[in-house]
């Protein structure tokens, strides 16, 4: 009978992982409807508007922004490394590289402040100016948001056993991250490339 009830304990642990995961991938597809919005928007307003750009704006330097993408989008294969070690229950490799991913997604977060000081427009500079803030402020909004998840699941880390055999809470902190990289690859084609 103690066995039935132990497997029972399990399955019903189980399902509600399942359950957590179901809910956690529900909140990232209502995020992606919103960024879909403003990608839409984005794309409506730059293919209708008579100056698109702001007066004296010929376009946006790409060098640091792409310096800034190939560093956000490496820290998903960085995050994916400390998963890795976290399912090999090496917890010291596991901290290092999380530990580096949010190094990463702050350098980022530091890359866009700097771009954003040295901007010649401000948000009210035309309708470029204030998608241009809108789509880059709420994506490092994310990106911060992602970095303070990490931290807490760092600390969270040095709790004895914590960890033992996995933990939601490291596997959804790594799919919004995931997630959060690859809408900046869509937003740096729309914003940097597709000028």
């Amino acid at each position: 009978m103690t066995d039935s009830t132990i497997t029972d304990k399990e399955l019903h642990l189980e399902h509600e992982e399942d359950n957590r995961m179901w809910g956690f991938s529900i909140i990232l597809l209502s995020e992606s409807v919103i960024f879909l919005s403003f990608f839409a928007g984005y794309i409506v307003y730059k293919t209708t508007a008579v100056n698109w750009l702001p007066p004296g704006v010929s376009g946006l330097e790409i060098r640091e922004p792409a310096i800034n993408t190939i560093i956000l989008v490496s820290s998903s294969f960085v995050i994916y490394i400390a998963e890795r070690f976290l399912h090999k229950e090496n917890i010291w490799g596991f901290r290092i590289f999380w530990l580096l991913t949010m190094a990463m997604g702050s350098y980022f977060l530091y890359g866009q402040a700097v771009e954003w000081m040295g901007l010649e427009f401000g948000f009210t500079s035309g309708v470029f100016g204030g998608v241009f803030y809108l789509l880059t402020g709420f994506h490092g909004l994310h990106v911060l948001t992602g970095v303070l998840l990490q931290a807490i699941m760092l600390i969270r880390s040095f709790i004895p056993g914590n960890y033992a055999g996995g933990e939601f809470g490291v596997e959804s902190t790594s799919l919004f991250w995931h997630f959060v990289d690859v809408i900046w690859i869509v937003l740096f084609v729309l914003i940097y490339v597709w000028q």
